[in-house]
Formats: C-alpha cells, structure tokens, sequence
C-alpha cells in the first residue's frame, strides 16, 4: 500500500500535492465545525418538538372538553381570549366560534323539532311513529284522544283498548291500508289505517295514520236512510192522497146510513192516518238549515228541564246540572239543538217510568279541543248490545207507539251542526252531544 502511495505521489508533481493539501485540510475544519453547531441545533429541536407536543396535548384536551360539553349538551363553555400568546388566542378563539355553531344548530333543530310537533298537533289525523321493536318514537295528541290514552310508549299499550290492536300495528307493513273498529268508554270506533315507511340514520321506522271514519260511515248511512225516505214517502203519498180523496168525493154523495158510506169513512180515515204517518217522516229529510246564534248553556239546559217536567208531570226523576264554566257558551241553533235535547230528555224520563230512584244527570263542559260537549245520562234499564246497535237507524224503536226516528232526527240535526251525537255504553244509558 505504501508502495503504492510512494509511486502515485511520485507520479503527479509537487505542486499538485501542495495545493490539495489546504484544500483537504479546510474541508475537515468545514465538516468539523458544523458537527460542533449541530448539536446545539438538535437540542433546540428536540425542546421545540416537545413543546409542541406539549401544545398539542393541551389542546387535544380542550377539544375533548368541548366534545364532552356538547355531548352533555351545554353549549355554555367559553375560553379566555385575552392575556395569551397569539396561538393560544387563535386556538381558542377557533374553539369558540365552533361552539357557537353548534350551539345555534341544535337551537335551530330545537326549534324545528318544535314546529314540526306543532303541525303534527295540528292535523285531525292521529299519527305514530314505530320501530320494528315497537317502540312508539313519535305521537300526535290526536291518537290519543282517538285511543284514549293518556301514555303510549310502546305498541303493546294498545292492549289496553283492544286486545287486537297491538298485533295489528305490529304487523302492518309500509303500504298497507287497514281498517279495525273496537269499543270503549266513548262508544264504538270506526278506524282506518295507512302504514308508510322512512328510513332514519340506518333505522327502519313505520308511520302510521289513524283516522276515524265513524262521521263518514254516518253520513254515508243517514244519506241512504233520507234517499231511501224521500223515495217511500213520495210512492206512499202519490198512491193514498187519490184514494182518500176519492172516499171523500164518495161520502158527499152518499145517505148517512148507508152502509158503503161507512166502508168508505174507515177507507178515508185509514188514508188520511197513513198520510199523518208518512208526513212525519218526512221531517226526517226536510230539516232546515241552522241558523247558528250565542247562547249561554246554563240557561238553555234549565228551560228544557222545565219543559220536559210539564211534558211528563208524573214522574219523579232528580235532575243534576252540571256546567262548566257556569257562563259556559254555545255557536249554534237553538231551536234544533232544543228539539234534540227534548228528544233525548223524552227518552230518558221514559225509560224511567214510575221509578221512585230516577237520576237524570246533564254536564256540560269544554273538553281539551275547545269542542263544547253536552252529556245525558239517566240511571234507567241499560239499552242491550243488540238494541244500541240500531238505536240510530231511521223507523226502528222497542217502543209500543214509537216511530223510531227522534234519535234519527237528533243526529242528523248534529251532523249539520257540524257536531255529533254518540251514545256511550256502560251502567247508564249516556247520549253526548259534541259541537266542534
């Protein structure tokens, strides 16, 4: 090796050597002094990667702080903004603003959820939102006055009102149309359902629609009842008004002691009566229109019992008036809303008879809706299932003499007073008169 060196340094000239050797040796001082000034150079970083992750530390604490807040839903934490390094203050400032953003976001949705519950309040439709477990995660105030619920949280409630409900909502499918009827303390109800389906944050939820289609199935019912009237009563009357008025032509020209005279006098009789009967009747298709006007209840219910003790002055029934309030005010008819009043009256003091215990109890009050109601109830004989389910049907009674359409009437001055009139079965006999 030393050889080698010898002849290559003999190879190249002196010069070439003595020029190299400065330039070596600067080189090494160079390389020198920087490996010097590095080491302070690597101190300084290290302490600054430290302090930075000391900073990072501290902030990722704040953020964690922030989230926990938010979670818990307080949106009222601030940090200091003043008397701090120029990066703190931006950090915190940052922090702020982001809850100030979120803050009004969940007061925005807040509100919003608030709207929409108002709306669903609103509606005349009793809507439930369902999970497949059957949880109810969203009602309306109507499905549960159609129910008559206080409390519903899950589908198995329903078995409260009918044993049939809860299997019914729990199998209903997006798409559905049913329809179920059941009977509570407010009498039988008519509902019809429609299922729809919404997917939200990966969970399937069923709406159901409850509506009550007992107005509907009324209307429907007393339209035919009247159609069917109208035609009876104009057949009857254009078939006996010539027979009666040709006995009477007939009698004119006859003796007084002819025998054909009395046959005739029972035929015009006979007439005139079927004529009496059907014109009664047709009060059942001709009711005028109501002419709605103020009236105190109080006042209005106090002269139909001092009606209804002169139409019946033999019985002994204890009337109870109940108003709430005692100025309490009703937008309707007078005139027809006293003809159903007698009505129900007349029916209660019948059913009582001679009783010596007779309770007729009339309570009037407005209920959560503002909808003035007026109960009737008499402690008499229980109307049979079989016989309440008839009770309203135009021509049909259980009475010897009656004619079986004052309750027909009653409700169909109802439906055009744009109420109703229902009978609640139960201990007592109750009618309710509802004015929306």
């Amino acid at each position: 090796m030393k050889q080698r060196l010898h002849v290559l340094l003999q190879s190249y000239p002196l010069w070439v050597t003595l020029t190299l050797l400065p330039t070596v040796g600067a080189a090494a001082a160079w390389l020198y002094h920087i490996y010097m000034a590095a080491i302070p150079l690597t101190l300084f970083a290290l302490y600054a990667l430290r302090r930075q992750i000391r900073l990072h530390r501290q902030y990722a604490r704040k953020v964690l702080f922030l989230l926990d807040a938010i979670g818990n839903d307080d949106y009222s934490v601030r940090f200091s903004e003043s008397g701090l390094p120029e990066t703190d203050r931006l950090v915190h400032r940052a922090l702020n603003r982001m809850t100030q953003i979120l803050g009004q976001a969940k007061n925005e949705t807040v509100q919003r959820e608030k709207y929409y519950e108002l709306i669903l309040n609103c509606v005349n439709t009793g809507i439930v939102v369902l999970n497949d477990r059957g949880d109810v995660c969203q009602k309306n105030n109507e499905v549960l006055r159609l129910l008559g619920m206080e409390i519903l949280t899950h589908v198995d409630q329903l078995a409260r009102v009918d044993a049939r409900l809860p299997e019914l909502l729990a199998r209903c499918r997006p798409g559905d149309k049913l329809q179920t009827t059941f009977t509570n303390e407010r009498g039988t109800a008519n509902l019809s359902i429609r299922v729809s389906g919404i997917t939200i944050r990966g969970e399937a939820l069923r709406i159901v629609a409850l509506n009550d289609i007992n107005h509907e199935l009324d209307e429907k019912e007393i339209d035919s009842w009247m159609r069917l009237t109208r035609v009876l009563t104009h057949e009857i009357m254009n078939s006996v008004t010539p027979i009666t008025s040709l006995s009477d032509t007939l009698l004119t020209r006859m003796d007084e002691k002819d025998e054909l005279r009395q046959g005739l006098q029972t035929i015009s009789n006979t007439g005139k009566g079927l004529l009496a009967f059907v014109e009664n009747y047709r009060r059942f298709t001709h009711i005028p229109t109501p002419v709605p006007t103020l009236f105190y209840v109080k006042g209005f219910i106090q002269r139909m019992v001092q009606l209804a003790r002169h139409r019946f002055p033999d019985t002994q029934a204890d009337f109870r008036i109940d108003i709430r309030p005692d100025d309490l005010i009703l937008h309707a008819d007078e005139h027809l809303v006293a003809q159903v009043m007698t009505n129900l009256l007349a029916n209660a003091l019948q059913a009582l008879g001679t009783r010596t215990d007779g309770r007729i109890s009339i309570r009037a009050y407005c209920d959560e809706s503002e909808a003035v109601l007026i109960e009737v109830a008499n402690n008499g004989p229980a109307i049979p299932p079989e016989v309440a389910a008839h009770i309203f049907i135009p021509f049909f009674t259980t009475k010897e003499n009656g004619s079986g359409i004052g309750l027909s009437i009653s409700r169909q001055i109802m439906r055009l007073s744009g109420g109703s009139l229902a009978y609640l079965p139960g201990k007592e006999t109750v009618f309710v008169l509802k004015f929306d």
